[in-house]
């Protein structure tokens, strides 16, 4: 009889930590941005499917952010055309309440700015926005949303950031130019350009902030910049041309989408050389990695593509909005 009660208390524990084990991300959303949609899906991972799409107003966002507590996500409205390429002049920012799928405020820039990448800087409590018109990147207060400042990049089409771990560094793609701004974010100034190639984008920062990665756009090769010295290290030879980077959460591999062959490349940060590449869906843009290591989403226009990071194997790619892009993850 005590036999049976015990087993009867313990069952539920039990069917918890079963169903903690199948669902380690427990309630997380991917949120993904549609650039032709004008929408940011929110997707749930363990069922590998589109939970809600958020309409950010008829207008395009490429990029998502969301803050740490995974409450808010911010969505630059770029405008309707390519960096660099003639068309609308995004002027504001929307401000999406994660979990009722939202537009619940929005910021103003004040005048045409284009702004394209969020990015939240957890030491600082602030939240950097590239803005390419005003050669700088816009500093907003994400408690009050609020713009409190700018540090000029001195560089055209300032499209993308890489934040050092505390805070102190950035480092922005500036696409026609072909360089990378280094920037001092607490003094808000410049300190260097970086010379690239002819045309350069996206760019990402490993893990112990050593280096620094871009992609030339007119060679399959890949910068990578020693933070040190602020001057280029290496070139990594690449299939095809590069775009989107991401860091693995152990620091060890660095993920490079590689448009024209609908391929993730994995270069060995240890060697500084492609191990391994894996075919993805579409067109693959953006690449996140998951922060508890097991996954990786890469964007691939219609769909978005799931690597599974322990076995280097692809997995039934999720649907998402049309020109899918810029990815966050909320937990």
């Amino acid at each position: 009889m005590r036999l049976h009660l015990l087993s009867r208390l313990l069952l539920p524990c039990l069917s918890v930590s079963a169903l903690l084990a199948q669902n380690p991300t427990g309630g997380a959303r991917l949120l993904v941005a549609n650039q032709h949609d004008h929408t940011v899906s929110f997707i749930d991972p363990v069922a590998g499917k589109e939970v809600a799409v958020t309409d950010v107003g008829g207008v395009t966002g490429h990029e998502v952010a969301v803050s740490p507590d995974g409450r808010t996500a911010y969505v630059p409205i770029y405008g309707n055309s390519g960096v660099g390429k003639p068309g609308t002049d995004g002027a504001t920012m929307a401000i999406v309440d994660v979990a009722s799928h939202k537009v619940v405020q929005t910021v103003e820039f004040g005048h045409p700015v284009r702004p394209h990448l969020p990015v939240y800087d957890k030491k600082n409590k602030l939240l950097y926005v590239t803005t390419e018109l005003d050669e700088a990147m816009t500093v907003v207060d994400p408690r009050s949303l609020k713009i409190v400042g700018q540090i000029p990049t001195t560089q055209a089409q300032s499209h993308m950031l890489a934040l050092s771990h505390d805070g102190s560094r950035g480092y922005t793609a500036n696409v026609g130019p072909g360089t990378v701004s280094v920037l001092d974010m607490k003094a808000r100034k410049t300190l260097t350009v970086i010379p690239i190639a002819a045309s350069t984008q996206r760019i990402s920062i490993s893990n112990d902030d050593k280096m620094v990665f871009t992609a030339d756009q007119t060679k399959p090769q890949l910068a990578v910049i020693d933070t040190a010295t602020n001057k280029i290290k290496a070139w990594v030879p690449l299939p095809g041309i590069g775009y989107g980077t991401a860091l693995t959460r152990d620091g060890r591999w660095l993920l490079v989408a590689i448009e024209t062959l609908h391929q993730v490349a994995v270069v060995d940060l240890k060697t500084l050389k492609v191990a391994k590449t894996l075919e993805v869906p579409g067109v693959p843009t953006e690449i996140l990695a998951r922060p508890d290591g097991e996954r990786a989403y890469v964007s691939c226009g219609k769909q978005v593509a799931v690597i599974d990071l322990k076995r280097w194997k692809t997995e039934t790619p999720i649907e998402a909005g049309s020109g899918a892009d810029g990815l966050a993850w909320a937990e």
